[in-house]
């Protein structure tokens, strides 16, 4: 081969050395990370749920669109649907999969036993199943979990609080909610304790919940205690109408209610909790493994009081309370 020649090759060899370098660096490159998020709700009821959990998602280093993708399913209250979502995320192979409630998680972990399960879920995840133990997960599932029924007779109690005079109280609750049975047993032996009785009312629909209110009134309520539930939450203005217009003090689970011109609320903030899922998921895409990672429990449990509503319903709220509450809505 003459010099000229030599130098040719040389040149063509370089250029191609300096194209196929990049482009096999390029497709060394892990993938990009896929998380999905499972809400039985809607994408209007879980946005703020969605902003917490990017929080979280992002102190772990893990931003959207960045250095991961969410794919969200929503089954828009519809529980018919929860089943049939579950499956196709697990069909996509995503890495790790959120789930906003306890029947998300419970509808994923019956459909994949390797994919990361992330969950926040109210109820017992021990008792349902999901985990082996609180401590030592176990299994591909970990995540936040309240137990639904304590507080059930807390809300009881500071309900009593507020009218004390009140003989007979109501509970209603949506029997979807795997935890609406011991709602039902803690909330009733919180009145037996202090000589009182609550009678249980439920409702599995939107149309379920006019009737139940119409029941509870004709048996005269006093006062009403409602459970936690994600129908009951994307229901809420309609709930906080309904107890309006029965004139009908209630407690409810989430600051959402009381937002929406409900009279109290006492739980855990929602958006708290999505935040620490975040950190959780994005922990596990960094290699940690759910049978490791403790369930975590809410440490905070907010009381919201609206002065406004109770101005309408002709309650005075005593100072006690006031002084308790985290927030006063006037």
């Amino acid at each position: 081969m003459n010099r000229r020649a030599l130098i040719t090759a040389l040149g063509v060899a370089a250029a191609a050395s300096s194209v196929s370098w990049p482009l096999a660096a390029r497709a060394q490159q892990p993938a990009m990370p896929v998380v999905g998020y499972f809400h039985p709700s809607t994408p209007e009821r879980g946005a703020d749920l969605v902003a917490a959990f990017r929080k979280g998602l992002s102190e772990t280093g893990y931003v959207e669109g960045r250095n991961v993708t969410i794919e969200y399913a929503w089954a828009h209250n519809e529980s018919r649907r929860v089943p049939e979502l579950a499956a196709e995320l697990v069909r996509r192979r995503v890495s790790v999969i959120v789930a906003a409630t306890l029947n998300t998680a419970l509808a994923v972990k019956a459909a994949t036993t390797t994919i990361p399960i992330v969950f926040n879920a109210t109820g017992d995840p021990v008792a349902t199943g999901l985990v082996a133990s609180l401590n030592r997960p176990g299994g591909n599932a970990t995540g936040l979990s309240s137990l639904s029924g304590e507080l059930g007779a807390k809300r009881f109690g500071l309900l009593h609080e507020l009218v004390p005079k009140a003989a007979r109280f109501a509970l209603l609750v949506n029997t979807r909610a795997r935890y609406a049975q011991s709602m039902i047993e803690e909330t009733q032996a919180a009145a037996a304790a202090i000589g009182g009785q609550i009678e249980a009312f439920t409702a599995d629909t939107a149309q379920e919940i006019d009737a139940a209110f119409a029941s509870l009134t004709q048996k005269r309520a006093e006062a009403l205690v409602v459970g936690l539930s994600a129908m009951f939450i994307s229901r809420r203005v309609q709930m906080t109408t309904l107890a309006a217009q029965h004139r009908l003090p209630t407690i409810y689970s989430l600051r959402d209610f009381v937002e929406a011109g409900g009279l109290m609320s006492y739980g855990a903030r929602y958006t708290e909790q999505h935040r620490q899922i975040g950190i959780y998921t994005g922990r596990i895409l960094k290699g940690e493994q759910p049978a490791d990672l403790p369930v975590m429990q809410p440490t905070k449990f907010e009381l919201v009081i609206n002065l406004k509503t109770a101005k309408v319903l002709g309650l005075d709220v005593p100072p006690s309370l006031l002084a308790l509450a985290d927030e006063v809505i006037e």
